[in-house]
């Protein structure tokens, strides 16, 4: 397989916060530091697992240029931009592409439920307004609407700087689809670490990665065995993880990411509401899982 433009395995950082809820830039750096130290090829910062609806453009911009400085040139930091109305997104794009980062994300516009030429029109928009690569990042189970093969195929074959795809979706024959016709250098994420073996067997570039905040080597190295096509030793290895990589989302994310984080002693706070802290409950059952699959000792 070549090498995608953003790497293989990306994980989707979460926001970490103080006790009154607020930014925690100090920490931020830290865990940015901590996910490239461990592997990961490039960084999407504030994305879903970074509770992008609760943290406001003001604090998004502080948190970019945060994480843009304590990573320098070693991996590329990708700005999750994506909003649902239009004017608003090319607007923050282009006033964040000012900070210094590599790339943006951009979501399907949710609550706005707009049919595929809207979705093609918003994201026509940002691509002709903005210079930077942008990945798409579709993920129905949020944004009420699935952005189809059809409309992702368009927008990679009509933009040169539209140059990815989160796909999120769950439809395998969709993704499957997008990768069969997709343009050269266009790359095709899982949106759900579950899910990334499967899609990388069908020609995927690999996940942008919620486990990839607590373990962040070992999801590496599932992506780069499947790249290699050591298939047997992928499998292995995916089937050794998958506890975890479902028992994350027993509750909404990042709940318990940033509960499996306090419990390998690194702390990033709470979530905001309308998200609410792990239960005992939960947390327990959730460091079990970290045990058995030796992520926890």
């Amino acid at each position: 397989m070549s090498q995608p433009r953003f790497g293989r395995m990306i994980p989707a950082m979460v926001t970490p916060f103080n006790q009154d809820r607020e930014l925690d830039l100090d920490k931020a750096q830290a865990l940015a530091v901590r996910l490239v130290d461990g592997g990961s090829d490039s960084l999407i910062i504030n994305g879903t697992t970074g509770e992008s609806p609760t943290v406001f453009y003001p604090q998004k911009m502080k948190l970019f240029s945060a994480v843009v400085e304590a990573v320098g040139d070693r991996v590329p930091v990708i700005a999750n931009v994506g909003d649902n109305c239009t004017a608003d997104t090319v607007d923050f794009a282009r006033d964040v592409a000012a900070l210094g980062v590599d790339g943006f994300m951009c979501v399907v516009p949710y609550y706005n439920k707009p049919p595929q030429e809207g979705i093609y029109q918003h994201f026509r928009a940002i691509a002709g307004s903005v210079e930077l690569p942008i990945i798409l990042y579709n993920i129905p189970g949020r944004c009420v609407v699935n952005m189809e093969a059809e409309t992702t195929l368009r927008l990679a074959n009509e933009f040169d700087n539209v140059v990815a795809v989160k796909e999120a979706s769950g439809r395998m024959d969709q993704v499957k689809a997008i990768i069969d016709a997709a343009p050269e250098g266009f790359d095709v994420y899982s949106g759900d670490d579950s899910a990334t073996f499967d899609i990388m067997q069908m020609g995927g570039a690999g996940v942008i990665s919620t486990i990839g905040n607590v373990a962040p080597a070992r999801m590496k190295e599932i992506v780069d065995l499947c790249a290699a096509g050591d298939w047997e030793a992928a499998a292995a290895a995916n089937d050794r993880l998958m506890p975890l990589m479902t028992g994350l989302f027993e509750t909404s994310n990042p709940i318990l990411v940033k509960e499996a984080l306090r419990l390998l002693d690194f702390p990033v706070g709470g979530v905001r509401l309308p998200l609410v802290d792990a239960t005992p409950e939960q947390s327990e059952r959730l460091a079990q899982i970290m045990r058995e699959t030796g992520v926890l000792q």
